[in-house]
């Protein structure tokens, strides 16, 4: 079994909430890791105990405790917005891995509930402080999972989009090309270097003798 096709494994394996708790970037880079034998197979607190389980089974390993200290397991929440006390500022759309938050600068955000991973990357973020995690009163599902990897994918490749975008516009412009200069000859070069001192030196003469002018 190759290491990338053991990641893809591993993956389907991972609640796909992009929660970062297990201290890397989303559930996919945490996959690779396993995969590489770079990190233990305990640190998914969405995943609990059933997670763990399943990671053992399919890498013939042993069960591992989960690592609280990435956090603790319980019941799927899901983030609300304080519409009253929201500025629009923004950052939590921006930290949002899954695109569950919608609204524009200056205007009020909404958390759309069916998409939201109880991530809680919002929460920090927030420089008013009007985010909540509240339970949700559901079971997040493999149908879930499914559908929050596809728009985690999404939200990497449009921030992908942006930055080169960004980038391009920030790039300094390239200096105009110069027109080259008109190919002269070396003898074109001697004839003109050699009219210009015979002229010279008919000026000096006449300078000289000014009755022979």
């Amino acid at each position: 079994m190759s290491c990338r096709s053991l990641a893809d494994r591993i993956d389907a394996l991972l609640p796909q909430t992009q929660c970062t708790k297990c201290g890397y970037d989303g559930c996919r880079p945490y996959a690779d890791a396993i995969a590489e034998g770079a990190a233990p197979i305990n640190r998914c607190p969405p995943g609990g105990e059933e997670g763990i389980a399943a990671l053992s089974a399919l890498l013939d390993v042993p069960a591992l405790p989960l690592d609280l200290a990435r956090g603790e397991p319980g019941p799927l929440l899901v983030a609300r917005i304080d519409e009253s006390h929201c500025i629009g500022c923004t950052l939590c759309i921006q930290a949002c891995p899954v695109d569950a938050i919608v609204g524009a600068n200056k205007h009020m955000h909404t958390v759309l509930e069916d998409w939201c991973t109880g991530c809680d990357l919002c929460v920090a973020p927030c420089p008013v402080d009007c985010i909540q995690m509240v339970p949700a009163g559901r079971a997040w599902t493999v149908q879930d999972a499914a559908i929050s990897r596809q728009r985690h994918r999404s939200h990497l490749a449009r921030a992908e989009r942006l930055a080169s975008d960004n980038a391009r516009l920030m790039a300094p412009e390239a200096p105009a090309t110069a027109s080259p200069a008109p190919v002269v000859d070396d003898a074109q070069k001697e004839d003109r270097k050699r009219s210009a001192i015979e002229s010279a030196l008919a000026r000096a003469r006449a300078r000289r003798n000014p009755s022979q002018s």
